[in-house]
């Protein structure tokens, strides 16, 4: 719910999630052509409270820890229960996941430990729940985007490093270092990225969070009172599904 506090209370949840975030203003540059210059680092901040309220209201997650130096956004995930810890490394993503693998590991040395996109807004409890049980069978194990390319998902069991190889096409490097690829059916909120207009289109497809459809449907609205900045080929505002 709005304001409401999204975490799971349940002490005996083994994972924690490192959820890595970019500054605001740099986050998503891909979508701009679809938002707008003045959206796009709204919705950012709106996929990652969606994906993290989602990771903390899933019954195996114990806590979610993101990466981030961004001042809102720090403070907005805070507010729904994540723990923040700033980006100290700033040298990139795979740095900024092994330090919060490190952060978690500080507190919880023997924690089964994940790293989760923030940019997952369709995110489903139950299909992470089915995620996270099934990583739990292997050491290394991650989930590959939609687009059968990249990794939204690689988790690390107790005692065993994250070894996180994010970016491009994440999933051969994933592959090569030993990881199992987790191949379960009925994933595709775990699997669906956005970093494009294609990718939008396809999470509110699937139905997104209530901040992610929230921004989008406003900054629509906008969009179409203001003459000459509607464009053809917007996704659709359709109310997204019950989660």
């Amino acid at each position: 719910m709005e304001g409401e506090i999204a975490t799971n209370t349940d002490p005996t949840g083994p994972w924690s999630l490192v959820v890595p975030l970019k500054p605001l203003a740099r986050a998503k540059s891909r979508l701009t052509p679809t938002t707008g210059a003045e959206l796009r680092p709204r919705l950012a901040l709106a996929f990652a409270r969606d994906t993290v309220a989602a990771a903390l209201s899933c019954p195996s997650v114990l806590d979610v820890v993101v990466v981030t130096d961004d001042p809102e956004a720090g403070a907005a995930l805070t507010a729904i229960g994540a723990r923040v810890v700033p980006d100290e490394p700033d040298r990139g993503l795979n740095a900024a996941l092994t330090h919060g693998e490190r952060a978690v590991r500080a507190g919880r040395p023997r924690a089964a430990v994940a790293a989760l996109n923030a940019d997952l807004p369709a995110l489903r409890p139950g299909e992470l729940a089915r995620v996270l049980d099934y990583s739990a069978e292997f050491p290394r194990a991650f989930v590959t985007d939609a687009a059968g390319i990249g990794t939204t998902f690689l988790s690390a069991a107790p005692g065993v490093e994250l070894r996180p190889a994010f970016g491009g096409p994440s999933r051969a490097r994933h592959l090569d270092s030993g990881a199992v690829e987790i191949d379960l059916t009925g994933i595709d909120s775990v699997r669906q990225d956005v970093d494009t207009g294609d990718d939008l289109r396809a999470a509110l497809t699937l139905g997104v969070g209530v901040h992610t459809a929230g921004h989008w449907a406003a900054g629509a609205s906008r969009a179409a009172e203001a003459p000459g900045r509607a464009r053809s080929d917007e996704p659709s505002t359709a109310p997204a599904p019950d989660r």
